[in-house]
């Protein structure tokens, strides 16, 4: 039994033909360049599709369903993509579009929680049933998957954990709100709190681990942090600390059997992590008195949304 899995993101449209175990064979990837109509982006999609099944030795008929990870909000029923922020497929009648190319069902999904569901399926989150996924990057994704199905609520815009407010009329964010988890605990957070303390401390070891521009990225308070440096130190410290309030508030609502981190700053592993466990120790609710989440780093990287698309109508 083989599986189609599409991952439409806002850079690449990645297909995949995914196996039984979660195991992808072939994996096609073309650029989405955004600016084209969503038309044009569903032939690219199609393009994908066909290269993929080609790839693998398969015909068409050797699949059900294709399942499509879209970044934004979906409905099934009528087949369209009833919101998305970064492309044009707001209002798109996406499935009778790639219907024209391909007659298979089709099934979408929002891409995080495609992603959170691949890592269910064959990744950190393996032999779980309940388990959340948040990625960290521009802002902060998430993903919830509830006995082994996502859960998206009833509009399709569920989970959307970048938004949750962890600090009150704190720092504004492109939603409209202030204090938003993602803009205390994304990449670009900090990226911003790196640069306030490359200021504050122009000894600090972290100036040595900027990029060709002279700028900041996020590993550099993670290289100099791991030399001892104090203010690496100190940026390290108080982004776990932010990320483990928004974490400690996902728990408390929803008691997850496990959070997985991903993102390119979840590669720091236990050096981040275990300093968001500590934290979260005095934050969610009757830590050590009933069975806790565990908080681990994802392992799929960007295969997580490819699988969990595939696996979407399993």
């Amino acid at each position: 039994m083989y599986y189609l899995g599409v991952d439409v993101g806002g850079t690449n449209i990645a297909t995949g033909v995914v196996d039984k175990n979660g195991k992808i064979v072939k994996k096609v990837s073309l650029k989405t360049e955004g600016g084209r109509t969503p038309q044009e982006i569903t032939k690219t999609v199609y393009e994908t599709i066909e290269k993929a099944i080609s790839n693998s030795g398969l015909t068409k008929n050797d699949f059900k369903y294709i399942g499509v990870g879209i970044p934004g909000c979906v409905d099934n029923k009528k087949g369209k993509i009833i919101l998305t922020e970064n492309m044009n497929f707001t209002g798109f009648d996406f499935v009778s579009e790639l219907n024209k190319y391909i007659d298979l069902p089709v099934v979408m999904a929002n891409d995080a929680n495609c992603a959170a569901l691949g890592e269910l399926i064959a990744g950190g989150a393996k032999g779980y049933s309940n388990a959340v996924m948040i990625t960290i990057g521009t802002g902060i994704g998430g993903g919830f998957v509830l006995d082994k199905k996502v859960y998206e609520g009833a509009n399709g815009a569920a989970f959307e954990a970048g938004h949750m407010i962890i600090e009150k009329d704190g720092k504004e964010c492109n939603c409209g709100r202030k204090g938003c988890f993602e803009q205390y605990a994304s990449a670009t957070a900090l990226v911003s709190l790196t640069k306030e303390y490359l200021e504050k401390y122009p000894s600090s070891k972290m100036h040595k681990y900027l990029n060709d521009k002279n700028e900041p990225t996020g590993y550099t308070s993670f290289k100099a942090a791991k030399e001892n440096d104090e203010a690496g130190l100190m940026v390290v410290d108080i982004f776990a600390g932010y990320l483990a309030e928004g974490i400690s508030d996902i728990i408390n609502l929803i008691q997850p059997e496990i959070l997985l981190v991903g993102g390119g700053i979840s590669h720091e592993g236990d050096f981040l992590l275990d300093r968001v466990r500590n934290y979260t120790k005095d934050k969610v609710y009757a830590y050590g008195k009933i069975p806790s989440t565990i908080i681990k780093k994802a392992e799929l990287g960007n295969d997580a949304g490819i699988i969990g698309a595939a696996f979407l109508n399993v």
